[in-house]
């Protein structure tokens, strides 16, 4: 142990090697869609499990205001067995109308692609969306939750995956009553179910 190490740990705050990884996790955590696992982070950063571990520890009390700092705004959460980044419940309906705020009035043509596929196919995973559209579409969800036409459903308890589906602005924008009430795919895609599912599989 380094005398930074022994001074930082008797005046009550976290070892310098735990803040230099918990600074390390932040960088990620910022840009991750998906909860992660300590694992995963571990990698990330290049830490030891251990460290991350106590390195979240630090950061969830740090945001939670424990620490002697203000509570934030946000907070770091465990998810099916990931971590991630989370606005508090408190402040979700600010968020949603400042996004709604900046939010163009009409969607792009990748926007409504990503929703037609999420509308047929829910509950469906990012990663199965990107793979029938054969494009990365991270910050097109994030769009379509911004503008609260797609919710998180549940996340898969073993992969960490976020399942989506529509909600029922969806319905009111298009005038529809249920989701029973959409068009058929066919003829591009016979009844839709073969060519979603052969693209997912893959």
């Amino acid at each position: 142990m380094t005398d930074d190490d022994a001074s930082t740990e008797e005046d009550g705050s976290a070892p310098a090697h735990t803040t230099d990884v918990a600074r390390r996790l932040e960088a990620i955590l910022l840009v991750v869609d998906e909860p992660q696992s300590l694992v995963s982070l571990a990698t990330a950063v290049a830490a030891p499990v251990a460290a991350v571990r106590q390195a979240i520890e630090t950061l969830v009390e740090d945001y939670d205001g424990l620490s002697g700092g203000p509570r934030r705004g946000f907070e770091l959460r465990e998810v099916g067995g990931g971590w991630r980044m989370y606005v508090r419940a408190e402040h979700d309906d600010l968020v949603s109308e400042f996004v709604n705020s900046q939010a163009p009035s009409r969607l792009s043509q990748a926007a409504l692609e990503t929703l037609a596929v999420i509308a047929y196919k829910q509950p469906v995973t990012r990663g199965q969306v990107a793979s029938i559209r054969a494009v990365n579409v991270d910050s097109v969800v994030r769009t379509l939750l911004g503008r609260g036409l797609i919710t998180e459903l549940f996340t898969d308890a073993e992969t960490g995956a976020i399942n989506y589906g529509t909600t029922d602005a969806l319905l009111v924008n298009l005038g529809i009553n249920s989701l029973d009430e959409l068009p058929p795919i066919a003829p591009l895609l016979d009844d839709g179910a073969d060519g979603f599912d052969e693209m997912v599989a893959r």
